[in-house]
């Protein structure tokens, strides 16, 4: 249990500062890129993660670091819901729906796609584990 806890705290820790120095870079634009840009990596690497840890059989805690803690800490609904409501107060309301959109359905898709893809990895590293295991 506590591999788990210190695990999701270092996670957590790296995953928000990589999402501070995102956020830092994208200050200069109306636009709120940089919560759209993390939404979306973050639901790709978290579908990654996933596609990957259903064939690989890994520590628990490993699992809770990467995905609770990283993915966690470098994703956010709180800061997406901020934006969304600063820009429907200051931004077009056309504007305010691309930014909705773009990130709820660009947040599944690239989750999708990072599950596909994490389970074509795995798959593959299996069967090069077996190819050896052959010779």
């Amino acid at each position: 249990m506590i591999k788990n806890v210190l695990a999701v705290l270092v996670g957590g820790a790296l995953g928000s500062l990589l999402r501070y120095g995102i956020n830092l870079g994208t200050l200069p634009f109306s636009f709120p890129f940089g919560t759209l840009l993390e939404n979306i990596v973050g639901s790709f690497l978290l579908g990654i993660l996933t596609g990957w840890f259903l064939y690989i059989k890994s520590p628990e805690w490993v699992k809770a670091g990467l995905g609770v803690g990283l993915c966690g800490g470098f994703t956010t609904m709180s800061t997406f819901a901020g934006d969304v409501f600063l820009m429907g107060s200051d931004t077009s309301v056309l504007l305010t729906f691309i930014y909705i959109i773009s990130s709820i359905v660009g947040g599944i898709l690239f989750a999708l796609i990072g599950i596909v893809s994490g389970r074509m990895l795995a798959e593959k590293r299996l069967s090069v584990q077996k190819e050896g295991e052959v010779e």
